[in-house]
């Protein structure tokens, strides 16, 4: 096994990658729902960004003000590729936002934790996995 279980520390590593990327998420948005203030605001627009394989994303722009009178205009952190009716331009929008830092927000209806969930769950399989392959190596050699 003399070299062979570098080539573990790849899975171990998207796997603990994953898991860290998906706990973060999942707890940002525990933090909102316990502690966020609701506003309603309206989507301004949609920034436009192109991933490397030539896909076209949405993130809509959401404007809103806080409860202590501070204008806010920030775009989703989630895109998709096609918008629907309700988070068209100039639609009416409720938003979770963090008194603090009001940067920190949920579109409700377009945020989801499902894709912080399923971060969380493949990177907690997959470093479950290789953990567990790498010590049933190391135990039967």
């Amino acid at each position: 096994m003399e070299r062979a279980w570098l080539f573990s520390l790849i899975p171990l590593t998207i796997g603990l990658v994953f898991l860290g990327f998906g706990a973060h998420g999942l707890r940002r948005a525990k933090a909102l729902r316990r502690a966020g203030i609701t506003a309603q605001g309206r989507i301004v627009r949609h920034d436009v960004r192109r991933d490397g394989e030539g896909s076209t994303l949405y993130f809509p722009v959401v404007a809103w003000t806080t409860r202590d009178g501070r204008a806010c205009e920030h775009a989703s952190r989630f895109g998709r590729g096609r918008v629907s009716g309700p988070f068209g331009v100039g639609a009416a929008a409720t938003v979770r936002y963090d008194p603090r830092d009001p940067s920190r927000f949920a579109l409700q209806g377009w945020d989801v934790t499902s894709v912080d969930l399923l971060f969380a769950v493949l990177g907690a399989l997959f470093t479950a996995g290789t953990l567990t392959v790498v010590l049933v190596r190391l135990l039967t050699l």
